[in-house]
């Protein structure tokens, strides 16, 4: 089925979803010290939510998850602030022009940076709405990769300070977080790019609509370049929700 949506035609018989799965598996991704997600049947007494059971006639399950933590979310300025902000009030569309770009990371004494000078010249002078951001080296362990006490890469202060000086509303990465995960507190990177001066006071100017996906995966088939990104989440008042960030290849007319 071809569509024109923002005056770009595309195909939404073909999707290309770079989120991950959220399971109640080893398998699933892990950041921030947490425990795996449950997905569990309701239980009153001895009856089971669960039709193999034998008591149900529906399955009615029951989940406990962090989004930070767990897979593939959205965040808001929210996740910084002394206030109150909701991810499902920030983002009010969801089509937005997209640039897929492949950054090799830096070794920086000891740690790996997505650096301004890469992304400076992924870019090639380009303005898109959002950009995603796959590190190298790149392979399938990030769909199931444990990073707590890793200290998995992470993006500068100077870098993300370019995004946003670049007008980019939306930052989407395959990392656990932008900034690095034992840092102080000091949230570099998430603050540049939502232009937070204080977290207990927000400024004017503050990128209120602004957003950052983490923990995306993107496979290497999926070459760099000029894309429609579909940025669903679910309708979560919280800082971040659990999301689904689909690309859509861009035809020519």
């Amino acid at each position: 089925m071809i569509a024109t949506i923002n005056n770009y035609q595309v195909d939404l018989s073909k999707p290309i979803d770079i989120s991950i799965p959220l399971s109640n598996t080893d398998a699933n991704p892990i950041a921030w010290y947490i425990d795996k997600p449950e997905i569990e049947p309701v239980r009153f007494g001895e009856w089971i939510g669960k039709v193999s059971s034998g008591m149900s006639s529906t399955n009615f399950n029951s989940i406990l998850f962090n989004p930070h933590g767990h897979g593939t979310h959205t965040e808001c300025l929210g996740h910084i602030t002394r206030d109150f902000y909701s991810v499902n009030q920030s983002l009010k569309q969801f089509f937005f022009t997209a640039e897929l770009v492949s950054i090799e990371l830096e070794d920086h004494q000891g740690d790996f940076i997505v650096t301004k000078e890469a992304l400076f010249s992924a870019l090639e002078g380009k303005s898109p709405e959002a950009i995603v951001i796959r590190t190298l080296p790149n392979d399938t362990s990030k769909l199931s990769r444990k990073y707590s006490h890793t200290d998995p890469p992470f993006m500068t202060e100077g870098a993300a300070l370019y995004l946003r000086e670049s007008g980019i509303q939306h930052l989407l990465i395959d990392l656990p977080s932008v900034d690095k995960e034992k840092d102080e507190g000091k949230l570099l990177a998430h603050k540049a790019f939502w232009n937070v001066t204080d977290v207990h006071t927000l400024n004017s100017d503050a990128r209120v609509e602004a957003t950052i996906t983490e923990m995306i995966y993107v496979p290497d088939a999926i070459p760099d370049g000029s894309y429609l990104l579909n940025l669903q989440i679910a309708s979560f008042e919280n800082d971040a929700s659990p999301s689904k960030p689909i690309l859509y290849s861009i035809r020519n007319n």
